[in-house]
Order: C-alpha cells, then sequence, then structure tokens
C-alpha cells in the first residue's frame, strides 16, 4: 500500500521531459508562421483593463508593462485620449474605414493571414484589404519624413525563432483601439513574433514615443490559427460610419 502510494505521489519519476517546441520551418528555412490567424480578445475596444458598456466586451487589458496596465500618457496626451473617449463616435478614424495601424491591425477582430518569402512577409488582413510588408532584406528605414504611413515602415529580422520587427515613419493619424489610445508621428514600435505551438502565437508590441508616453510600454496578445475546413480571407467592405457604432443610443423624450 505504502508503495502504491508512493508511486501516486511521483507519477512521472522514471518519465523524460516533453521537448521543447521547435516551430516548423519553410522550404527556405524560416520558422513558418504561414497561415491565418486572428486575436481572440477585446483588445481593439480598448488596450487597457475595461467594463463592459454598450456594444464593448469587458477585458483584462493586454497592457504587461507598466504592471499596472496602464498607458503612460504625458499629462497633456492624457487629456488627449480622454477627449478622445468623449468625442469616439465621430472622432475614431476606424469608423471612417481608415487603415488601423501599427500594432492596432494585429489585434482586430478580423481574420489576417501571414504569407512567407525569403526576402519579405505580407500581412494580409481582412479589414479593408489592408496589407503589410515586413521587409527581411533591408537593414533600416526609409529616411525621416520622407514618407509617412498609416501601418509604418517595417524592417525585419529572425531572432532565433522569434520575427522581430522594427516600425516606423508613422504619419500618427491612427488610433491603438476603439477608446481613443493614440500615437503620434514620433511613434517607433518593435514587435516580436513567436510560434508557441504549432497553433498559437505570441505577439508583443513595444511602443516608443516621447510625444506622447514618459516611457516605453508594451502589450501582449495570443494570436490563434484559424483550423476550419475552408477558412479563407473574404473580401471584406468597410462602410464609413456604419461600422460598429459606440455611440450611447438617445432615448426617447416623454412628453
Amino acid at each position: 500500500m505504502a508503495v502504491f502510494g508512493a508511486a501516486l505521489l511521483f507519477p512521472a519519476a522514471g518519465q523524460a521531459p516533453a521537448p521543447a517546441f521547435r516551430a516548423p520551418r519553410t522550404p527556405f528555412g524560416q520558422p513558418n508562421l504561414m497561415g491565418i490567424w486572428q486575436a481572440m480578445s477585446s483588445a481593439h475596444y480598448n488596450l487597457e483593463p475595461h467594463a463592459a458598456s454598450l456594444g464593448v466586451p469587458a477585458g483584462v487589458g493586454v497592457i504587461v508593462d507598466p504592471p499596472d496596465g496602464k498607458i503612460p500618457y504625458t499629462p497633456q496626451a492624457l487629456a488627449q485620449r480622454n477627449a478622445n473617449f468623449k468625442n469616439r463616435a465621430t472622432a475614431d478614424p476606424h469608423g471612417k474605414c481608415y487603415k488601423p495601424g501599427t500594432p492596432h491591425i494585429i489585434y482586430l477582430p478580423f481574420p489576417f493571414q501571414i504569407i512567407q518569402s525569403p526576402a519579405q512577409i505580407t500581412i494580409l488582413s481582412e479589414y479593408v484589404h489592408n496589407a503589410r510588408t515586413l521587409f527581411l532584406n533591408r537593414s533600416s528605414h526609409w529616411p525621416p519624413d520622407s514618407v509617412e504611413l498609416w501601418n509604418g515602415d517595417s524592417v525585419a529580422k529572425w531572432d532565433g525563432d522569434t520575427l522581430v520587427t522594427d516600425v516606423a515613419n508613422f504619419g500618427g493619424q491612427a488610433w491603438l483601439d476603439r477608446a481613443g489610445n493614440f500615437t503620434s508621428e514620433q511613434l517607433k514600435v518593435v514587435e516580436r513574433f513567436t510560434l508557441l505551438d504549432a497553433d498559437t502565437i505570441r505577439y508583443e508590441a513595444t511602443l516608443t514615443d516621447p510625444k506622447t508616453y514618459t516611457r516605453p510600454w508594451t502589450l501582449r496578445v495570443l494570436l490563434y490559427r484559424h483550423k476550419e475546413p475552408n477558412f479563407r480571407i473574404l473580401e471584406y467592405e468597410c462602410q464609413a460610419y456604419g461600422e460598429d457604432s459606440l455611440k450611447e443610443p438617445r432615448l426617447p423624450v416623454v412628453q
């Protein structure tokens, strides 16, 4: 009986540890991230912790640094964020069908497809046919002020099995979510895509913007592979001001 009890307490004593996951490779040797992926969180509505409200699911937030889960705005930028939130029904670029920008394109409530080649990686979002190109064959960005892009200019490299992307040359028009969190044209983003298993990518983005934030900060979301039979990116068309509205309904006046 004592021997049986000891076996229950130490069932794995004679078992070898499970081998560490190693990402499968493409025919040209890169970790294979190809497929259709989607974030399953409420980050699109608000990156910070938030309660449920009209049209908005509750969320615990996706900011992992600072530890309090809050974006470290300067006082002036925080006032602007609060004004954005108040006027979000009409001021949100998403409601006007503009590009979501980086990193917002990753955690939209829409799937996106990753396509790899030796020289570049393309992220094709279902939302407004939006595409990003991550250049593996460049080591520097376009000259400052030569171009301003909604999604930024992305220069990428591999750090072991992690894809690291440095993004700059932003126009500063995009919001980070539907709650009015925003950036400026001084934004720089470092993204990290790491395949945790065959069907899950850990995505991290560190944002630096001295005009808007008091320090760099980092968000993290998980991306899940779509495995449904025949699942594909659809031809989604956006109708300006016809997207999911966050405007509170006006109650009827009782005479």
